[in-house]
């Protein structure tokens, strides 16, 4: 649900919100609240976050995330993606409150209430922020698309069903069965 507001809201007056609930994201200067997902969204989030952080273990080239966690990526865009992963190159961006700049790996777990923004103004948001990578999961169909962002904002470079294996340059070697995205 969209707040109507007579100018953009900056990030400094979104980090004076009270705490939530309500929680809410800022996107393009306008606050947006954001309603707890369901168990299957969370189940999901736990599972990607699970084996990034599984394999961070055992290669230590970044840190990963869950939400809540604030993402900064300008003064009218603070996000709180459902996981994102920071490479130690950019481990500057890393705050207390959560990140201020562009996370290497975003990860949005589609929701029926925020998936049009996901797929819309976020993404183009990301790309423009400078984030390499967008994982778009969509619990209803259990697929995962994914964008290059450096690539194109546009078109994902690849969409894996429950048979496929997610591969990606920011984790070299690491082949993620999507089947174990979608356990419960």
């Amino acid at each position: 649900m969209k707040t109507n507001a007579l100018k953009p809201i900056t990030a400094r007056d979104f980090m004076e919100l009270p705490e939530g609930p309500p929680y809410y994201q800022l996107i393009e200067g306008d606050l947006y609240m954001s309603p707890s997902p369901n168990l299957f969204h969370q189940d999901i989030a736990g599972n990607i976050y699970h084996i990034i952080r599984l394999y961070l273990g055992k290669r230590r080239i970044g840190s990963v995330h869950i939400a809540r966690s604030d993402v900064k990526l300008s003064e009218l865009n603070v996000y709180e993606p459902d996981v994102y992963f920071v490479a130690n190159s950019r481990k500057s961006i890393l705050t207390r409150q959560g990140a201020e700049g562009a996370p290497n790996l975003v990860v949005e777990v589609l929701s029926p209430r925020t998936a049009k923004l996901d797929k819309g103004a976020k993404r183009v948001v990301y790309a423009r922020a400078g984030v390499d990578e967008l994982w778009i999961v969509d619990p209803e169909t259990k697929r995962v698309h994914i964008y290059r962002l450096g690539e194109s904002a546009d078109e994902p470079v690849g969409t894996y069903g429950v048979r496929g294996k997610i591969e990606s340059p920011l984790f070299p070697g690491l082949k993620i069965p999507v089947a174990k995205v979608f356990e419960q």
